[in-house]
């Protein structure tokens, strides 16, 4: 019987290479996105590719939204095998100072990277607990592990993720359930955070060593923690 892997947050650079790379392995994929149209457009492009694919649209840092897509992924494709949290912020809601973070700043990052993942987590781990399988992939950035300044907001919501993840990995162990971080120290192909760095470079630093990943590749590291299920993080793309 074919698995399910569901993409919470599902956009043109980490959720369509997540998804080829697990279609590819005969997953049927659910494309969790705010934007109906956009959910749908993601999925006639699967389909076009020979992928078993629906939509089920949904805001990600809403608690019922989330659990609502979960009960139809349910009802359509039965069980949630593998899920992944690929939400990550418009590129417009960094603070480019931590001197200039204040509690509001926060709000947006801390929503996508740290209470939607806990939502996501909250909502599926007890069932993969109960089967003894399951396995909880989420996507992390550089600006925690490499301090930048001008990504300060975010930095501070993905050192909290790390934070939570590392200890709920603890807690999963020896469960059948596996949970990994993947820190991309790297510019995803197709995202819009290429897009705004290559239509408006001076918003960063001019010394600043980019590194480029395609979705694809992303989408491959993500299958290798799947079925090694060996570290709990892994970091690809950052400079030497």
């Amino acid at each position: 019987m074919s698995k399910t892997i569901a993409i919470f947050g599902f956009g043109p650079g980490l959720g369509v290479g997540t998804a080829r790379r697990f279609g590819r392995e005969g997953f049927r994929v659910a494309v969790i996105a705010r934007k109906p149209d956009k959910a749908q457009r993601h999925v006639d492009e699967l389909v076009a590719e020979g992928i078993e694919a629906a939509a089920f649209p949904a805001d990600v840092t809403d608690a019922a939204q989330v659990h609502a897509a979960i009960e139809k992924i349910g009802a359509t494709f039965g069980q949630i095998d593998v899920a992944m949290h690929g939400a990550a912020g418009d590129p417009v809601d960094r603070i480019p100072s931590t001197l200039a973070v204040d509690v509001p700043a926060l709000h947006t990052p801390l929503a996508l990277k740290l209470y939607s993942p806990i939502l996501m987590t909250r909502a599926l781990a007890p069932a993969m607990i109960e089967r003894g399988e399951g396995t909880l992939l989420y996507s992390s950035g550089s600006s925690d592990s490499r301090p930048m300044p001008f990504l300060s907001n975010f930095g501070v919501a993905l050192a909290a993720q790390r934070g939570y993840l590392r200890q709920l990995a603890v807690e999963l162990h020896g469960t059948g359930v596996y949970a990994g971080l993947l820190d991309i120290g790297a510019l995803i192909g197709g995202s819009k955070a290429e897009q705004l760095v290559d239509e408006h470079p001076e918003l960063f630093p001019a010394d600043l060593e980019i590194t480029r990943m395609t979705n694809d590749e992303l989408g491959g590291h993500y299958w290798r923690m799947y079925t090694d299920r060996d570290q709990v993080e892994v970091e690809v793309g950052f400079p030497a």
